[in-house]
């Protein structure tokens, strides 16, 4: 299992990375709100404890963008603040939990055990990047409002770019995932249908979401 502790002060960040590698996890610690929301983007992690009074950026900052990326790792907020809003308002952006400092760390494991028992995060049924917006439910993809009509692999496609969001993914990983094969370099089907796509996704639109990273790969995200 691995976690990500997203927490400013250094005793407590300390405190939950031992415990937690003690309990046999392993842990990424980040210090302020953007160093963990990069980090959330680029892992894979099975829980994310997270502060809400962060530097940079708070955790309800962080929690939205990660969710409004269909981003569904489980989050557990851990925090000073105990005010019945807040608890709400943690939960309503998407949090499966919310522990009040100061706590004991059985208390908190429990509660890492019981969420990471509810099973795999539930698929989000909706993933938006700026204007772009992709139903994946009903498999329909839309940009400022527009209906786009694409191909099986071109939805694929948009998918997992959409939903790694900010992160350069490379021609074997997309290969990997939207063909289900390995990437051969003397291959340009990739480049093939980023092309496509991008003729459905970006030209009619003017500001293009899907972006060349030369000698990585694609990215999608609104600059």
């Amino acid at each position: 299992m691995k976690a990500l502790i997203i927490e400013d002060e250094k005793k407590t960040a300390g405190y939950l990375k031992k415990g937690l590698a003690e309990s046999g996890f392993a842990t990424d610690v980040a210090l302020a709100g953007e160093e963990g929301l990069h980090l959330a983007r680029i892992g894979e992690y099975d829980i994310i404890i997270l502060d809400v009074m962060l530097p940079e950026r708070d955790g309800w900052s962080v929690l939205s963008e990660l969710r409004r990326a269909g981003n569904a790792t489980p989050v557990l907020f851990l925090t000073a603040r105990d005010g019945v809003e807040d608890r709400v308002k943690g939960l309503k952006l998407g949090a499966d939990d919310y522990l009040v400092k100061p706590f004991a760390f059985s208390e908190l494991l429990a509660r890492v055990h019981s969420i990471l028992r509810r099973g795999p995060a539930r698929e989000p049924e909706k993933v938006r990047v700026a204007d772009l917006e992709i139903d994946l439910a009903r498999r329909r993809v839309t940009r400022g409002g527009r209906r786009l009509d694409l191909t099986p692999k071109e939805f694929l496609l948009v998918s997992l770019l959409a939903r790694r969001a900010g992160e350069v993914l490379s021609r074997a990983t997309i290969a990997e995932q939207v063909w289900d094969m390995n990437f051969d370099s003397g291959t340009n089907v990739v480049d093939v249908h980023v092309r496509r796509l991008r003729s459905k996704v970006d030209e009619p639109f003017g500001t293009p979401i899907i972006h060349t990273v030369r000698g990585a790969g694609y990215v999608l995200e609104a600059r």
